[in-house]
């Protein structure tokens, strides 16, 4: 059985405070992207994990994908399985494809064995493995709270608007990200900004991380100046970065201007 993993963009991410486990509660629109991986598991003689296209660095017993089966495992009497993952969206991105995969072999597993998971305890599983994997079960924006794990849908679409997605070649560790924020609530809540046109965000829809990372990283933002230079509405940093995306009314081809650095464009579908 496949699946296509989606990746995700953050519109907006206001880190507000500091809690007592030590995260940090956020403010955040996850908004699904069409640039996928390809994950396949089918029914084994023995359980193996293994990998193609993009490198995944560390042991696989350390994968996302690895730990997804055996939460599900403690629960149910899962057979083994081949896990095959093609990776394709870019790792250390701000694009969730790690935890998109870790999501989709929750889904994967509840058909594969047929578990019969509710949408309740598809959410809850998958938000054991990271802050984020919830979202990925259902694939429409939400506005995430908490640590990312609280989630509430949104009327916002950008169905027909067109999206171009660089990473530079540059990795961002969580502690560096989160290393250069000072927390604070911001005046204009998140869901009030993304309220109007595109066109109205910059400026008001801000993602904390940046204002760090473009000092440590200026080819991070060097990467978003030129994305408005051609004509994007808006403009930001995804999550802790390094990938950075445009929103266009039509379609562009930036690839030139962008050479050497991992690139993605499309449409949005949602």
């Amino acid at each position: 059985m496949v699946s296509f993993p989606p990746c995700k963009i953050n519109l907006g991410l206001a880190v507000l405070n500091k809690r007592a486990d030590g995260y940090h509660n956020l403010e955040t629109c996850f908004y699904p992207v069409p640039w996928n991986d390809i994950l396949e598991i089918i029914k084994a003689d023995t359980f193996q994990f293994t990998s193609s296209g993009i490198l995944i660095p560390g042991s696989s017993n350390d994968n996302l994908c690895v730990k997804a089966y055996q939460l599900l495992k403690k629960d149910f009497n899962l057979g083994p399985v081949k896990i095959h993952l093609h990776k394709i969206i870019p790792m250390g991105a701000g694009l969730g494809g790690g935890s998109s995969d870790a999501a989709h072999t929750v889904l994967l597993l509840n058909k594969v064995f047929e578990l019969n998971l509710t949408q309740k305890e598809l959410l809850s599983y998958a938000s054991q493995i990271g802050s984020d994997c919830a979202f990925f079960i259902q694939d429409k924006p939400m506005i995430g709270s908490g640590r990312g794990e609280i989630l509430n849908p949104t009327e916002l679409q950008l169905k027909n608007k067109f999206l171009v997605i660089i990473k530079p070649d540059v990795h961002i560790s969580t502690a560096e990200a989160y290393a250069g924020v000072k927390p604070a609530r911001p005046e204009i809540s998140l869901e009030d900004i993304i309220k109007l046109p595109v066109q109205e965000w910059k400026g008001k829809l801000v993602n904390d991380f940046e204002k760090s990372i473009f000092k440590n990283h200026p080819e991070v933002k060097k990467a978003k100046e030129k994305l408005y230079h051609a004509g994007a509405l808006y403009a930001s940093m995804s999550g802790s970065g390094s990938s950075v995306f445009g929103i266009f009314d039509k379609p562009v081809s930036l690839q030139k201007e962008f050479d050497s650095l991992t690139y993605w464009s499309g449409e949005l579908t949602i």
